[in-house]
């Protein structure tokens, strides 16, 4: 009865954190979020599910005015936001050049953060590769390459969305933006170094300077199929 009780309590909570979750607009540039909500939202990030766990990302927050001031003019999306928010945070993806089976990143994952051992890393390897030039097709195609990385940059980005719903924190995913001219700027500042990363998206948090309209969604019956 008790396990329950607590499963039910527990679905609630995390569907009330999902009905409180929106695109937000505008946040109040007077409330900041407190390093200790935001390291956990961060660590909601880190612990997010990648492919082979190869963990393509980098996040990288932006507080400091000038930054914010720099990005504004090639993020459309995000112009208000870089200047109300209490975080933003630009969501980093390798390239095929830090994501290719051989590759420096992939083997420190595999060898070093996995602790695979030496049969099995070169086991992981060959699936690694098989996948990323049969079952995929990855390889013949830089951006689809890169595209791969950013999916999973995705899985972390919802995570990170719904942890700061579940505190009360609102965020806004954005994908308004530039890519090769916020690349430029990324790069001249020294946060992109040669040819590692590309920008997935970028996100904002903080909180609603009002409330939002209601949310919309289709029926559950016109977007799940059972077979």
């Amino acid at each position: 009865m008790e396990t329950t009780r607590n499963k039910a309590q527990i679905k609630a909570q995390i569907l009330s954190a999902f009905h409180f979750r929106h695109a937000c607009k505008a946040f109040d540039s007077t409330k900041k979020i407190s390093d200790d909500d935001f390291r956990f939202i961060l660590e909601t990030a880190r612990l997010s599910p990648s492919s082979f766990g190869l963990e393509p990302w980098k996040f990288v927050v932006v507080q400091t005015k000038d930054l914010r001031e720099k990005l504004a003019p090639d993020a459309w999306g995000a112009t208000e936001k870089l200047k109300t928010a209490s975080h933003f945070v630009l969501v980093l993806s390798r390239l095929k050049s830090g994501l290719a089976a051989n590759a420096p990143h992939v083997q420190h994952m595999i060898r070093e953060v996995q602790q695979c051992p030496p049969d099995i890393a070169k086991m992981m390897t060959g699936a690694i590769d098989n996948f990323q030039k049969v079952d995929f097709d990855l390889a013949s195609n830089d951006r689809v390459f890169f595209e791969w990385g950013c999916r999973q940059c995705y899985l972390a980005l919802a995570n990170m969305m719904t942890a700061a719903a579940e505190i009360g924190i609102d965020s806004c995913p954005i994908e308004g933006f530039n890519k090769e001219k916020v690349e430029k700027v990324l790069k001249d500042e020294g946060i992109i170094k040669g040819s590692d990363f590309g920008i997935a998206c970028m996100a904002a948090f903080g909180y609603r300077a009002k409330a939002p309209r209601p949310k919309t969604r289709q029926p559950i019956e016109d977007i799940v199929d059972w077979r």
